[in-house]
């Protein structure tokens, strides 16, 4: 068996494409969204992954704005720029770049951030309001690789699910989407016991562990879907993925590919988060 490929380039590109019209027409009523994304230090991903958001917000058409902030910039004063974007009427959604430099309380942060704007929804008003099945915003990440296979026609419901990695920004929101499209699902980290037998009998397997290459096609059933979160860089350049892309491939029914999977998905859906936020707080439906 070779795995179909989910392309996330793909679908990124329509979900962008959609979203060039209805930014086109807010814009010629004068009501043109603004993101805004602060970027603390030089962290080289972080900085990677927000001149791709830059180019992405270009390209829909969505007024951007970064702040680029030194290292030892104090919390204090991180928190006085988050109040005045909350205030800006300019602005519809606010992006703080995580991580933070560890002098700076990210907690506190994210929770600083108006909710109405918090378009990575970390905020805790948006992470409650998702649990209880009643989201305002859905966080970027999850919300692409629910896209994802809502785009491959492969029905979730009744299907058992495992997710790898129990982070607030991927593996519980993850876990809790899954959940809603009425999958059994299971969460899976670093305390699981026999591992490879649970991953073993999933039909969907969403792996966010960070690990490079961990999960190999002995891990699979045969047939799977297999979403990889994953992005290391290696010391031979290459980029991969949570997931050994080849022998998985053997294996599963599709795959994504890394690049060129959950990444792309991952901005599109903060495009289109920032939109309808601007929609929303314009009172656009």
């Amino acid at each position: 068996m070779t795995a179909k490929l989910i392309d996330g380039r793909a679908m990124a590109a329509e979900i962008k494409e959609g979203l060039k019209k209805k930014v086109l027409e807010m814009s010629g009523k004068g009501q043109n969204p603004g993101l805004a994304v602060v970027l603390v230090g030089s962290y080289p991903p972080s900085q990677a992954y927000v001149n791709m958001k830059e180019r992405d917000a270009q390209e829909v058409g969505i007024a951007s704005r970064t702040i680029r902030l030194p290292e030892e910039t104090a919390q204090e004063e991180l928190l006085g720029i988050i109040d005045g974007l909350n205030q800006d009427p300019q602005v519809d959604g606010i992006l703080v770049q995580l991580p933070l430099p560890r002098h700076i309380d990210e907690e506190r942060v994210i929770e600083s951030i108006d909710p109405a704007k918090d378009v990575d929804c970390f905020h805790p008003y948006n992470v409650g309001r998702m649990m209880i099945g009643d989201s305002v915003v859905v966080p970027c990440t999850p919300m692409g690789c629910a896209v994802m296979l809502d785009n491959i026609g492969e029905p979730v419901e009744g299907k058992r699910a495992v997710v790898l990695g129990r982070s607030n920004i991927v593996g519980k929101p993850m876990a809790l989407l899954l959940l809603q499209k009425n999958a059994t699902v299971t969460i899976c980290h670093s305390r699981t016991r026999d591992l490879k037998q649970v991953v073993k009998e999933a039909d969907i397997v969403v792996a966010a562990i960070g690990v490079p290459e961990m999960i190999t096609g002995d891990y699979l059933k045969s047939g799977c879907i297999v979403i990889d979160v994953g992005q290391t860089k290696l010391p031979d350049g290459r980029m991969v993925g949570d997931v050994h892309y080849q022998s998985a491939s053997e294996v599963a029914g599709w795959i994504t590919p890394v690049p060129g999977g959950v990444g792309p998905m991952t901005r599109a859906i903060l495009m289109r988060n920032t939109v309808e936020a601007a929609q929303a707080r314009r009172g656009i439906r």
